[in-house]
């Protein structure tokens, strides 16, 4: 035996390290010379030996989780079942949930007794999916043990943006407000780093989202849920994170607007390959050439419209289509809309978006005397 010192294979030397081990554990869980242990005892003994095994009920009886963890089971006929914590001795090395074959109870006092640096209060600000709101929490712990969870009063301003930007991440851009101003503004933004060049920002979805802590981050002051966002002044965001020669170029280089020859101001789409301006024909007369964006070197994409604002040609010369494709035009629209205005010189006519009648009315108007 390895107690009485006399066995030949005996290494001494190991044997008095286990000697003094077992004294320091006897001492550790409080029994006195040769008192043998009892279960509460074997229990505090084991969590020395194995602290990342000691497990808690999650649930029903039988199922633990291990504070390294892992889960782990017991049968429910094994009388530690139904055990809130145990000290595992033996389990096999099934990863996700272990069998549970050795253990002995132990509580929270004596891993708080034992293991004073290990069980300690943690501060948690995470995201919280469910609720769509960040979860802030005061946690005891031990390893991936739970003990104690209660809401947190005051949690970090830094914490909660970031769990936030978290959480926007996971659900995507489409939790932020895009108005039709902030979508407009993205839009013509991508178009301009597609004509001049990466001196202007990517905005596509991928790069907003792996750089929400430089633009978004610092308007998120005293907002913890996704509903909280849907008063954020996104347009104005965009804006202020391009630098302030890029906020004075953007108008000029691609303004949201374009004034056609009678005078309208007629919104342009970028949401495309290319910008298109959708506007009547007859607003266009007199204008020979397409109207061109940023400082001349992109035509837009005429989308020249009837009357009832039904598409009759697409084009990006302009001038070839009042010499060419125009004809046809007048020849089809003449009978359908009578009422309107179908010169045959359309660079030699006056711009308008009245009928003839109206016209007429206005002529006539000019040239009567006023009454005195």
């Amino acid at each position: 035996m390895i107690g009485d010192g006399h066995h030949p294979d005996l290494d001494r030397k190991a044997a008095a390290a286990i000697r003094q081990q077992a004294s320091q554990f006897r001492r550790q869980i409080g029994l006195r010379g040769e008192e043998r242990p009892d279960s509460h005892s074997s229990g505090r003994l084991l969590a020395l030996a194995y602290p990342d095994r000691i497990a808690q009920r999650r649930g029903p009886p039988g199922q633990f989780r291990l504070s390294s963890g892992q889960g782990a089971i017991l049968p429910l006929e094994d009388s530690l079942a139904g055990a809130d914590l145990l000290a595992v001795a033996a389990l096999d090395g099934d990863r996700a949930n272990a069998r549970i074959f050795l253990a002995a109870p132990v509580t929270e006092e004596d891993l708080a007794e034992l293991f004073p640096d290990r069980l300690a209060e943690h501060a948690t600000v995470s995201w919280d999916k469910t609720q769509g709101a960040v979860a802030a929490r005061r946690q005891q712990r031990f390893g991936a043990l739970v003990f104690s969870d209660k809401p947190l009063a005051k949690p970090p301003a830094d914490l909660v943006r970031a769990a936030l930007l978290e959480g926007i991440r996971l659900e995507g851009l489409r939790v932020l407000p895009w108005t039709d101003g902030a979508e407009s503004l993205r839009h013509r933004v991508a178009f301009l780093r597609r004509a001049h060049g990466e001196e202007w920002p990517d905005w596509s979805d991928t790069a907003l989202l792996d750089g929400l802590e430089s633009w978004l981050a610092p308007n998120l002051d005293g907002r913890s849920r996704l509903t909280h966002l849907e008063n954020l002044p996104l347009t104005q965001i965009l804006r202020d994170a391009l630098p302030w020669e890029q906020q004075r170029a953007l108008d000029r280089l691609a303004p949201t607007h374009l004034t056609v020859p009678t005078g309208s101001s007629v919104a342009l789409d970028y949401s495309g390959p290319e910008p298109v301006l959708a506007v009547r024909l007859q607003e266009m007369f007199g204008l020979a050439e397409t109207p061109r964006l940023g400082d001349g070197r992109t035509p837009v994409l005429l989308h020249l419209l009837s009357p009832a604002r039904h598409p009759l040609a697409v084009t990006r010369d302009l001038a070839g289509f009042w010499r060419g494709a125009y004809a046809e035009v007048r020849k089809d629209m003449r009978g359908q809309y009578p009422r309107h205005v179908w010169p045959e010189d359309p660079l030699a006519a006056d711009p308008t978006t009245r009928t003839k009648k109206a016209l007429d009315r206005e002529a006539r108007a000019k040239t009567e005397p006023k009454p005195r």
